[in-house]
């Protein structure tokens, strides 16, 4: 009886007997510490906070940085240089949510050691260790604990950022089994799941970070897919799946299908090898019949881009390559999708001045003409040539040297366009205000050159590829091919006698 009496008495917090005299100065010490409070649905024991401190500290230690490139590395080594392709842009209705820390992979890219994070996680560590040391607590035993439902979290935290604190074998909702972290950014991380209602099939869970910005860019986001769902119930348009979404105390969260890597991360991984051209006419074709399927019912996609297509199966064939003394990748099957959302508009909906990653912006963006669907176009063409010789056909982070580029590129912008801009500050007397001998005017002369110059043969296939480029290329948006006129392009009648190309199967079984 007497055990059980203390067993259901409030956890006390014991002092060593030096402390006993100064326990007034040790709560003002205790308050006067700059950690920050956390959200707790329950009272928990110190033994229970200890646990999820240490889980909190493993998981800092596994995640990682998506910026790991030294600083030294030349200006306008932009091939591989990672830092060159975040996304430059801000959206006024969720402009945080795609922020820099995480251009490169949407969804399901690794994470990486941030710096930072692990700073704050060992001060944060010698605090937690700081206060086991001047407090005890009860605990129940551990067989009372294994008789605790490891699928009801009986405390819910967040870190200093707002991302949840969690571990491997937590539920959420009753239902999400975490098993492994895919990804993390700005706006939060991507955990994969078992997802226990759906006969234990595997998903992406995208958790948002507690942070209101982020929350109202997920809605956004939730909006849009919930759409697509609508519109395309069996999900035979290629866009990503979305399975259900839910707010876990405060954190949006959204189940997709689970997929492979995206068609940047494959291309970084293989050393920028190009894809073949049978692979680039394939993936080519999905893209286009997935964001025309966005066209159709009135949305534009406003971030296209290799990072934001992602293949179903990214299992690959190696090979060696002698001459060049490396391994070499080729994917298995080339069926794809098109990912993240978060910026999707409506024609209906307030269209923000600047849209789209740098890279594939397309010039009535840059020069603030307005802009529709031909601006998807426009991007899915510089990743169409993006495939082909396995580098960015843009490489720049400045509006004027994009505009150089593009002349030096496709030829001269159209004398209409540049009466009609606001932004007369990149010309001067009708034309393009650029000076060839400047360092940024000699780069853009030694690493651009006209369009067909990149062809790799002379092959009639590869000059159909570059014509329907080229069609997608145009700078006035009234005159750029539409993707219904591209899907008949001749480029792609050799679609259906190519052996090699599997058509996609949508209705795969996202569970292996």
């Amino acid at each position: 009886m007497l055990l059980l009496e203390l067993w259901q008495m409030p956890h006390s917090r014991r002092y060593r007997s030096s402390e006993r005299s100064s326990r007034g100065s040790y709560h003002e010490r205790y308050r006067s510490r700059k950690h920050k409070r956390r959200r707790t649905r329950s009272r928990s024991s110190s033994s229970e906070r200890d646990r999820r401190h240490r889980r909190e500290d493993s998981y800092h230690v596994r995640s990682r940085s998506y910026d790991d490139h030294s600083a030294d590395r030349r200006a306008y080594d932009r091939r591989y240089c990672d830092s060159y392709r975040r996304n430059d842009y801000s959206r006024e209705r969720g402009e945080a949510y795609y922020e820099p820390e995480y251009r490169h992979s949407y969804e399901y890219r690794r994470s990486r050691d941030r710096e930072g994070s692990y700073r704050s996680c060992k001060s944060s560590r010698r605090k937690h260790r700081r206060r086991r040391r001047r407090s005890r607590s009860f605990s129940r035993s551990s067989s009372q604990r294994s008789r605790q439902s490891s699928r009801r979290a009986k405390s819910v935290e967040d870190d200093d950022e707002g991302h949840l604190i969690y571990r491997v074998g937590d539920w959420l909702q009753e239902r999400y089994e975490i098993i492994s972290t895919l990804g993390e950014g700005t706006f939060g991380r991507v955990v994969q799941c078992i997802d226990h209602r759906r006969g234990g099939a595997r998903v992406a869970l995208k958790i948002i970070k507690n942070v209101e910005k982020y929350k109202e860019a997920a809605r956004l986001e939730i909006n849009v897919l919930e759409k697509i769902n609508e519109k395309d119930p069996e999900n035979t348009n290629l866009c990503v799946r979305m399975f259900d979404w839910f707010d876990y105390h405060g954190h949006m969260c959204i189940s997709f299908e689970l997929l492979g890597l995206s068609t940047f991360d494959f291309l970084k991984d293989n050393n920028y090898l190009p894809y073949p051209i049978h692979q680039v006419r394939h993936m080519a074709y999905q893209v286009c019949q997935a964001v025309k399927f966005l066209h159709d019912n009135k949305l534009t996609h406003t971030d296209l881009k290799p990072e934001n297509i992602l293949f179903v199966n990214s299992d690959y064939e190696l090979s060696y390559n002698l001459e060049k003394k490396r391994d070499e990748r080729s994917v298995k099957s080339t069926a794809i999708r098109v990912v993240d959302f978060g910026s999707a508009t409506f024609d209906h909906e307030h269209h923000s001045t600047i849209v789209s990653t740098r890279h594939y912006r397309a010039p009535e963006v840059i020069l603030e003409l307005g802009w529709s669907q031909p601006c998807d176009v426009w991007s899915i063409g510089c990743i169409i040539f993006e495939y082909y010789v396995g580098f960015t056909l843009f490489q720049t982070h400045d509006n004027r040297e994009h505009l150089a580029m593009m002349e030096r590129i496709l030829g001269p912008i159209p004398s209409r366009m540049i009466r009609k801009t606001r932004k007369q500050k990149y010309f001067y007397h009708g034309r393009l205000d650029w000076d060839e001998n400047t360092s940024a005017g000699r780069y853009v002369r030694e690493n651009c050159k006209p369009l067909r110059r990149y062809l790799t043969s002379e092959a009639e296939d590869h000059h159909r590829l570059f014509d329907l480029i080229e069609s997608m290329l145009e700078y006035e948006p009234s005159k750029r091919v539409t993707l219904a006129e591209a899907l008949k392009h001749p480029f792609f009648d050799m679609l259906e006698m190519e052996p090699s190309t599997k058509m996609w199967d949508s209705s795969r079984d996202i569970s292996r």
